[in-house]
């Protein structure tokens, strides 16, 4: 595979991602059986397993690499905090206002993400 068939699988794999992210919290905000089925629980895993293995990809491709690169150090911290505060958006919440605050700021937090991955500027948020 060359790279840009990787950056496009990548680029699909962030955006099936994060709509099903989206969709998995309104389900979790309105308490729906949705859900619990199995290719809700299934399918995340194995979005975000093709999309790390991409992301490999494409820094060994880029020879670019976390704490070389800073805009890259900002995606994977990025990433660690998404992960957490998605958990307890859709598991780990005790409360609902918990678990839709913790929504909310797992997408602010993704929105951050793509923006630096689009920019290559971890301080693409100015204030």
């Amino acid at each position: 595979m060359n790279y840009i068939t990787i950056k496009h699988l990548h680029m699909t794999c962030v955006g099936l991602s994060g709509f099903l992210f989206v969709f998995r919290g309104v389900w979790m905000v309105r308490a729906s059986p949705l859900l619990e089925q199995r290719w809700v629980r299934v399918l995340p895993h194995l979005l975000d397993t093709l999309l790390l293995a991409s992301a490999l990809g494409l820094a060994l491709l880029s020879a670019q690499y976390p704490f070389a690169q800073n805009w890259l150090t900002a995606k994977l911290i990025g990433l660690l905090i998404y992960i957490v505060l998605g958990t307890i958006a859709l598991k780990r919440g005790r409360t609902r206002t918990m678990r839709i605050a913790a929504l909310v700021a797992a997408l602010v937090v993704f929105a951050y993400i793509v923006a630096v991955a689009v920019s290559k500027n971890p301080s693409v948020i100015q204030f």
